[in-house]
């Protein structure tokens, strides 16, 4: 097993890439905090992950708010010893907006559990870490932060800052043995997407969406949680600061 005696939190746990890898990860061995503000959603990861013979706990957070993340690092510490791998997966998407009608609100709220989040992780996660000598911290940026789509520019930037703020700390932490990289997924399919579709043009959207990725279809929330899960394993030890791309080859458009 690849996460065998490891602890992993994954934030965004009760649905899509974060349920999926949390599902995955204790697979793989590791013990599982499911972080999620949905109550029922995180509760039935946890549940799943126990009845499939793994070891996790849920976990009620707003990844957006410093006491909560402050909170969940410290339960899964208080409950496991330890924390080995944090991925920082909750966000939130924009259906295509212009600029000059986007609402401040909606701006604030995407950088608040997009990009914040990240910081908050890292800042409450990094003590523990450096206790033990080490750790790993995953954070789900977006193709969108590197080659954005047009209407998207909030979703854009938080997601450039999860890539930059990954980079940063990829070099502050690396004397403490602790690797930082984000993870660049093009689309994923999973029922959030489609709230970035207009209800209007969603099948001629999602049909533009797949033309743009040369290998011919959207991500599966379990693509992107195999490749958390190289990346988290010992085996990606010297993998640090890098946008690791799992986007199809998707071009800029």
């Amino acid at each position: 097993m690849r996460l065998a005696n490891k602890v992993a939190l994954v934030t965004g746990a009760g649905s899509g890439i974060g349920r999926a890898t949390a599902a995955l990860f204790a697979r793989e061995g590791a013990k599982l905090a499911a972080v999620d503000l949905n109550e029922q959603a995180g509760t039935a990861t946890a549940e799943a992950i126990r009845e499939a013979g793994g070891d996790a706990l849920f976990i009620q957070a707003d990844v957006s708010k410093g006491d909560d993340v402050k909170r969940m690092i410290d339960t899964c510490v208080e409950t496991y010893g330890r924390l080995d791998v944090l991925y920082n997966n909750a966000g939130i998407a924009m259906g295509a907006t212009p600029i000059d009608q986007l609402d401040d609100a909606v701006f604030d709220r995407i950088m608040s559990v997009n990009l914040r989040s990240v910081y908050l992780g890292a800042k409450h996660a990094v003590p523990h870490m450096k206790r033990q000598g080490g750790g790993v911290i995953l954070n789900t940026g977006s193709t969108s932060g590197i080659r954005p789509r047009v209407g998207a520019s909030s979703y854009a930037a938080s997601k450039g800052g999860v890539i930059a703020l990954t980079k940063a700390l990829a070099l502050e932490l690396a004397p403490f043995n602790i690797r930082v990289v984000s993870i660049n997924p093009v689309a994923v399919d999973t029922p959030m997407l489609e709230t970035v579709f207009s209800q209007q043009d969603a099948e001629q959207a999602r049909e533009r969406r797949i033309a743009s990725i040369p290998l011919g279809r959207l991500n599966r929330a379990e693509d992107v949680a195999y490749a958390a899960l190289f990346l988290a394993s010992d085996e990606a030890a010297m993998v640090t600061g890098t946008a690791f791309e799992v986007d199809g080859g998707r071009d800029a458009g």
